[in-house]
Formats: C-alpha cells, structure tokens, sequence
C-alpha cells in the first residue's frame, strides 16, 4: 500500500540554482506594451523586431552539451537608425544593471521571485509512505527538490504518443526517491527509530518501489549517471528488509530494466518477472539522410475517422523502427537466488500479470501494422495466457488497429477489453465486450455483456456470461461467490448505478443497489472498503457483528453535505440497505477522512471488534499527520508528526464562501486571506481569482458544495496561494458551472454562464470588503487559461488583468472535440468560434501574460496555441506578454521554469494589479452593454446536434492546482 501525500507531492527543498544547460535553455517571452511589433523565430534565439527600439535577448551557441550560455545582445549593424531588415548583429555582454533597469526586457535570463515567494516554493519535501503487505513496517522514500533544467533537457524520443529517454531506456523526465526509510509499526502505535536501506550507490535514483507479498523484501530500480558515460540505464535491486541491506538482482551487470511499459512484479516471495532491454540489440537505428519516399496517408475506403489532436505520434518508418528499438522487451524470470531464465520472444510487452495462485501469465503486447494518428494504446493488442515458467497455454484475441474509436463520450474499442484477474479466485479471468461497436452513439440492449472464463477451460467450454449491461461497464469490485459489485455509467445523462451479483449462484439474479447521477454527491453513498488477500489482492472486506448472522461492508465515503465534506464509514448491510455510522470526521475544526483497512490480512469475515483502519487528520492552519484507530475501544494513536511545511503562513484565514448566480445557481468559493489581515482595519487588498470551469446536467448539481472548508490548504510550486505572502486576497476555485439541461448542450452558452458566474464572484469579495473592485486579476491552467482569456474578452469590467497558462485559445485547432465537447467543429460551428477567445482577440484591452511550455504534450493546448493567440492579441494592439518555457510539457517542472514563472507573474500582478489605477467605473456600463449582447444572442441560438469523443480521452486538459489532497496506491 503507498500513501502519497499528495498535497505536498509537488513542495520540493532549495537546489542551488543550476547554469543552464543547453542552447535553448532559456524561457522565451515576447512583451509588447505600446507601438507596433513583430516577433521573427530564427534558429538559436526569439528575436523581436521594433522600428524604434532594440530589444535585448538571450541567444547561446554550441551544442545540446553546452553547460554555461552566456547571456547577451544582439544590436544591429545599423542600428542608427532605419528598419531592421534581419541583417549582420553584433554581440556583446548584457549587464546586470541593464537587466535591473528594464525588468520587461527580452532575454534577460532564469529570474526568481521574491524571498517570500521562493522561501515557500523551497521549503523541504515531505516522504512519500508505503506500508508493508503485513501492515508492521512502514516505508518513508524520500524525495528530491524540484529538478534542474538540464535533467529536462536530456533528449528524448517523441513516439507513439508517449516519450522515451533513450540514455534510461524508460519514460523520460521521471522523477525518482533518493532514499529508503525503515520504521517498525510498535503496538502502542507509534513508529520505530529508522532503519536506512543500505547498500544503495550514492546518487543513485530510485524507482518502482514495491514490496513482496510476504513484506520481507522490496523490489525497485536504481539508475546511477556514469562519469563519462551516456547511459544510466535501470538495473532491478532487491532490498533484505529486516537487515536493511540491498543489492542487484542480477548478477551480471549487461541486464537492464527496460521501463518504457511495464517494469517487474513479483510473481511469488522469492521470483520477480521483469522486462529486461534484450542482449542482443545492437544499435539505436540511424535515420536515414535521404528519405525512402514520401509520407503518404490515404483513406481511399472513405472511413471515417475522427480523432483529437494527439502529439508525439510516430511519423514516418524511421520512427516505428525506433519505437520497436525502445520499447521490445525479453521477459527474464530471476529468482533472489540468483538464477535468471529468459521465457518468450522479444516483443512490445505493454502488460504483465502474474494470476493470484502464481501459475500463470496474463501477458499483453502491441504489433505492427502501427498508426500516425493515433496513440500506442490503439495499436493492435495482443493478450496471451501463458504458464509461470513462460510456456504458451493460448491466446486470448488479437485486436486489430483501432483508429476508427468514435469520439463521442463512452464509445470504446470493439472486442474484448478490460481482461483481468478475478481477485478472489486462483486463475480465473473476466472481461467486457461491447455490443453497440464501441459507438456510443447507436442505441442497443444490451450495450456491455462480462465474460468469466477459467485460465485453462475444458475443452469445449465457452465464456460464461457474467452480467449483461445497459450502460457503460465501469469496472468490479469481487468479494467471493456470494457477492460482487458491478459498476455502470453513461457520461451523456452522468447517470451511474452498481449491481449486486452473486457470481456462484447462478439462481439468484442480479439487483440494483445505487441508481444516482454521478454529479449528485450529496446522494454518494461511498466505496466499500477492500482487504488484502494470503495472494496479494484486494477484495470487498465482509464485517460480522457478534450475535448477527448478517453481512455487512464497510462504505467509506466523503460525506458532502450544503456545509462542506464530512468524511464517514457507514457499516452496510448489503441485503436490506440499512446502515449504520461507525466513524464520522470532526465537523468543527477538522477534517479527517478514512485512508485504509489496517486489519486486513485475516481470510474470511473480520469482526467488528477487530477493525483497524489508517485515517488522516488536518485543520485549516496544521498539515495532515496520519492515526490508526481500533476497535472496539477506538482509541486513536498518531503514528506521523511532520512539520509544518510553511510556517510563515501557518495562520491564513480560510473560508468556504457560498454566493449566488443571477439565474440562481448556488456557487461556492474559498477564500483566502493573509495571516492577521483585518478588513476593517487594512481595507481591501489586491485579489486574485483562480479558477476551472466544470460542466454539470443540472442546476442543483452544479450548486452543491464540494470540499471542506476545514482541509489543509496544500500550496504547490506554482499555486496561486503563493501570493498570500505579498498580501493578496486568494479567491481559489470558485465554481464555474456550465449547464445544459436535459438535451441542452452545456457549451452553447458557455459564454453567458463563464460571464455571470465571474460576476457573482467578483460582487461577493467586493461585497465583503476584501477585494478592491480596481485591484481583482484572474487567472487559471489550461482549461482555466482558456477561461481567463474569455473573461478578459467578454468580461472586462470585472479584471484588472489576467494569467493564462498552458492554454487553448482556438478552438477550429480542436475540431474533433475538446475537454468534455463531444460535437465535432462541423456540428456546432457557432459553438466553437463564440467559445474561442481567438476570435475575440480584438475585443482583449486588459493586460495579459501568456506562459506555456514549449513541449506541451497534452492533447489541445499544443504550444502554437499561445503563439497564434499571442499574435493576434499584438496584432490589435493589446497589452500582453509571452513566456514560452523550454523543455517544459503541461505542468512545469524544472526549478528554472518554476521560479521563472513565478518571477513573471508576480512582475505582472504587481505593475497591473497592485499599481492599477486605471477607472474601472467609467468603463463598466459600456462593457456591460457588450455583454449583455453577447448573452442574448447566446439565448436565441438554437442547440446543436450532438456528435462523439471517446471514453479513453479523458485526460485532455487536467489543472494542475486541482489535485486531490492524498492517494492510495
């Protein structure tokens, strides 16, 4: 079990700031204040064009190799006077006083926030948590500071949609533990002294961290960088817990973890199976000078395939030769003994999985013929039963290519798919199969049938039919013969049910035990809790009371209430659906929430009296610590005493806001306010509103409240709680709903409902006297981005100024669909333009500052996004700036970038937030008016057709300030 803390998972401690460490190794940024300009990309350097000015940038020469750029100006030849026509440059130092004198200048370099910004964004990183299968051990793996740049710089191959660091022959720009930490779990509860995994090679970076069933060893990688060498491949070490001692697994030092897929399990106590890099592969193949032929698409079948716009995908046939190269894997059985035995042919393994008795392999790989326009996970599948030893036993289905996935929500590959383990049998296997061609679209009962067949039937014998469905299958929860739960949903109608079924009694039929929509989370009844098997699995814990014959689980549910989450574990009867409260999170002051069964490695039914679970607790001012609790006197002991990761705010003021919308949807926000600010005393302060709209079905839905005002207020390297410390009012997530009622489609007037939820948020800090009404910036993350470039263009009374990151900004570029849009751009034409704030880049008169990162791989913000919208807003004369992050993807990561954009965005609230005195009043009525327009041209539209989007798309445009505050993996 690993407990990630997730609050803190992106708070890394102080590295010393790093030289940059390649030609590119610079954030490009492009400011435009008054008069015209135009920016030209020349190999090595951005550089901006003026009629009467020359702009200073940073440009550096060498190779990817290069350690120390060095920073400097370009002036040109002629510049006493005339238009710059691209000619000769000199070059010469920048000095840092020019650089002080002119904070907005091109190139000046990395820059880093204030003191009381960056002293936050460093604070020392907490441990990740893992405990052992036994529940008496608990690992601390410690963690790195936010990386250098130069870690994100090392090449990387963009193929099949995912991206490979070929020196590691792994996923690139992971991240990795630098160390592993032993406590003993004492009976009073507490943790013994720690006991460090020795053995390990300074330096070393560690990763897939996992314990064998039996809790005496752990499995992970380590990948040391060679002096002098290019490679830093993984190589598979086993630690001797109890001695706390580790060493390879392999003898030989040629055998290489190969991690671009699957890494290594542990098929029993003493075996891992793991995916080695073959012996004999030679080579990265070479690309080829001149090209074969041309790069031909065809579809002269007239299919129809619509997919969104998906990056890295394989080119040419250059590529998925190198793909092969990277990602073709020998499966090499090694026991901790030392013998090592190769099984199977070298193949693209994806999956491997080892049945709950051990005996045999469930094993997953992907072949030609490929696609160039979709990801690897459509390639043609493979699923194969083999023996443990790696003898072949039969081959499950071959799946051909499927590039033709509608993209409507909830549509899916045809054939069979979800093939797993049954988690309460020995080697059983269970799988789904759509009946409607994976078309979301066509209408049909039933829409999903569950197959369950043994590893090796008898022969003759078919598939049993489990359950048949008439949504979409959504997964099982298996508890043994007599009982498991079966999920459905359908994203259209966000209507979600769970089936009780007994898998052994072919006489008793199946029943609904929820039918609810998935956006009513006062009606959530919880998750039941899972045990851990004598094999490894998890399965539905049963609960017995003394002196009743009935069964019960454990819901462990978050308990949303019109006052905020209030975490709970009810115990469920099962057959009549009475329940009973067992535990309930403090409602005052705290907010606490269950984390794991801790009494769960007895088989069969747990008395009420032996239960022992793992919770957490945190307030508003004090970070989360964890507690075991155990019945049947629930005495609490607290087994964690972290500190507090950023004292300097430890006493911010944090309120769950609640508000209302002109059409009388219910809005919740929370704010935050600077440790001992009184508005009555200080007055109102600069306000910045951070937020990422969601689409919802109905008004009560959207209007529910989500969260806790008692949660622990994570703040992330990039948060905009960051600038509490510069005394700003915090107004983070106020909800934004978009609603589309019944056949209504949400995003036909997205822009009306964008406008007047901002608008209540902004009367209600000005109303609480908070908020200056001159001095309210906005910003948000990808989808946000694109919500504050709407807002500044279709709301502009109510922002001083706004911060997009890593956005989209047009939407003809997404005409497949985009964030939970499933029309096509020929469906709802009228849709896409309205929603795009490209479109209304003339009507931008607010300053705004674009960042993103310059290999953003997530699918519709590519960067030329930001590029496109950065031009037309400078082509209309608007106040905007421009940061492009080198190597940086959809969330940044190097502590270059961070503290960069940190820096930008500081620099921005500052000189147009806090220093704004421009008269918002005088502009108010006229904008209103706009609006106005815009809202009654939206209401007499009629609603479009709806089209597709597919079910596997569903990570398109994630915030990454809106994580949740822990993970159990």
């Amino acid at each position: 079990m690993m407990l990630r803390l997730q609050k803190l998972s992106n708070r890394f401690s102080l590295l010393s700031l790093c030289p940059l460490s390649s030609p590119s190794s610079r954030p490009v940024f492009v400011s435009l204040k008054l008069g015209r300009f135009d920016s030209v990309r020349t190999r090595g350097h951005l550089r901006t064009r003026s009629r009467t000015s020359v702009r200073t940038i940073m440009t550096v020469s060498g190779g990817a190799d290069t350690t120390t750029p060095r920073l400097r100006a370009l002036v040109p030849m002629n510049a006493g006077g005339g238009e710059d026509v691209g000619g000769s440059y000199a070059i010469g130092s920048v000095s840092a006083s020019a650089v002080e004198d002119d904070e907005s200048a091109i190139g000046v370099g990395y820059r880093l926030p204030v003191p009381e910004i960056r002293d936050i964004v460093d604070a020392p990183p907490l441990p990740a948590l893992s405990f052992s299968p036994q529940r008496d051990k608990l690992l601390f793996l410690k963690r790195r500071s936010l990386p250098p740049l130069a870690e994100l710089a090392r090449p990387e191959e963009k193929l099949a949609g995912i991206r490979i660091d070929g020196k590691c022959n792994t996923r690139s720009r992971m991240s990795f533990y630098t160390g592993i930490g032993v406590h003993q779990l004492m009976p009073d509860g507490t943790l013994g002294a720690e006991k460090e995994i020795q053995g390990i090679p300074n330096g070393g970076k560690i990763n897939f961290v996992t314990w064998s069933n039996d809790g005496r060893h752990l499995a992970f990688s380590v990948r040391v960088a060679e002096e002098g060498s290019a490679s830093s491949k993984l190589s598979v070490w086993v630690a001797d817990v109890e001695k706390g001692e580790a060493r390879p697994l392999f003898q030989s030092q040629t055998i290489h973890l190969n991690a671009v897929f699957d890494n290594f399990i542990w098929v029993d106590n003493s075996t891992l199976l793991v995916c080695t890099i073959p012996s004999s592969r030679g080579d990265p193949p070479k690309k080829p000078l001149v090209p074969s032929s041309p790069k031909i698409q065809s579809n002269e079948q007239k299919s129809v395939i619509q997919v969104r716009t998906f990056q890295d995908l394989l080119k040419d046939e250059y590529d998925e030769e190198l793909f092969d190269y990277y990602a073709t894997s020998q499966l090499v059985l090694a026991t901790l003994d030392g013998s090592v035995k190769e099984i199977g042919p070298p193949a693209v393994y994806t999956s491997v999985d080892p049945s709950p008795d051990g005996k045999y392999l469930l094993i997953t790989s992907i072949h030609r013929p490929y696609s160039f326009i979709v990801p690897c996970g459509r390639f043609p599948k493979k699923v194969d039963i083999w023996t443990a030893d790696g003898k072949f036993v039969r081959d499950l289905c071959d799946l051909p290519l499927a590039e033709d996935i509608p993209i409507a929500f909830n549509s899916v590959r045809k054939g069979m798919r979800s093939i797993n383990w049954r988690a309460d049998k020995p080697s059983t296997l269970y799988w789904a199969e759509t009946q409607d061609g994976g078309d979301a679209k066509v209408e049909v009962s039933p829409r999903d049938i569950i197959y369950t067949q043994p590893a090796e039937p008898r022969e003759g014998e078919r598939p049993e039919i489990l359950h048949k469905l008439d949504l979409r299958y959504g997964g099982i929860s298996w508890c043994d013969d007599s009982l498991a739960l079966v999920y459905e949903s359908w994203y259209k109608t966000r209507r979600t049910r769970t089936w009780v079924i007994s898998p052994g009694s072919e006489d008793v039929s199946p029943r609904i035990l929820f039918d609810r929509s998935s956006e009513d989370v006062y009606s959530d009844p919880g998750s039941p809790m899972l045990r851990r098997t004598a094999t490894g699995t998890y399965v539905i814990a049963k609960i017995k009371k003394e002196n009743d014959e009935r069964t019960y689980v454990l819901l462990n549910g978050s308990g949303a209430t019109p006052e905020g989450n209030i975490p709970f574990l009810d115990l469920f009867d099962i057959n009549t659906g009475n329940k009973e409260r067992i535990w309930e999170s403090d409602k005052e002051k705290y907010y606490e929430t269950v984390v794991a069964l801790m009494s769960d490695q007895k088989e069969g039914d747990l008395g009420i009296n032996e239960l022992k679970i793992l919770t957490s607790k945190e307030s508003k001012t004090e970070n989360t610590q964890y507690y075991i609790q155990q019945w049947p006197d629930k005495k609490v002991y607290q087994i964690t005493n972290f500190p507090h990761p950023y004292p300097q705010l430890a006493s911010l003021q944090k309120e769950m806001i609640r508000y209302q919308r002109k059409d009388g949807v219910q809005l919740t926000a929370t704010l935050y306010l600077s440790p001992g600010y009184d508005p009555s005393k200080d007055g109102p302060l600069p306000c910045l509103v951070w937020s990422y709209p969601g689409e919802f079905k109905s008004k009560d839905a959207a209007g529910q409240v989500r969260g806790s005002p008692n949660e622990f207020p994570g703040i992330g390297p990039t948060s905009a709680l960051l600038w509490l410390a510069r005394r700003f009012a915090i107004l983070s997530g106020p909800t934004i709903p978009i609603i589309g009622e019944g056949d209504e489609e949400a995003n036909d007037r997205y822009v009306e409902q964008l406008v007047a939820s901002a608008e209540a948020a902004v009367e209600e800090v000005i109303r609480r006297g908070v908020a200056h009404p001159k001095k309210i910036a906005v910003g948000g993350h990808s989808y946000g981005a694109f919500m504050t470039a709407n807002l500044l263009a279709h709301a502009p009374h109510l922002f001083c100024c706004g911060i997009a990151r890593s956005g989209a900004y047009n939407r003809t570029l997404t005409p497949f669909g985009f964030q939970n849009e499933d029309r096509t751009l020929w469906e709802a034409t009228n849709t896409y333009v309205e929603m795009s704030p490209f479109m209304s880049a003339n009507k931008i008169k607010k300053p705004i500052l674009l960042i993103h990162g310059e290999e953003d791989n997530n699918p519709g913000t590519l960067t030329m996004q930001s590029d496109r919208f950065f031009n037309a807003l400078k082509g209309h004369g608007a106040l905007c700036r421009l940061v492009v992050l080198p190597f940086e993807s959809h969330g940044y990561a190097a502590r270059e970038s961070i503290m960069h954009v940190l820096w930008e965005t500081d620099r921005w609230l500052d000189k147009y937030c806090v220093s704004n005195t421009s008269n918002v009043d005088a502009e108010l009525d006229a904008c209103k008016a706009d609006v106005n327009n815009i809202i009654t041209d939206s209401e007499n539209k009629a609603v479009a057709a709806t089209g597709g989007g597919s079910q596997e798309q569903t990570d398109f445009e994630h915030d990454d300030l809106h994580s949740k505050p822990r993970s159990l993996l």
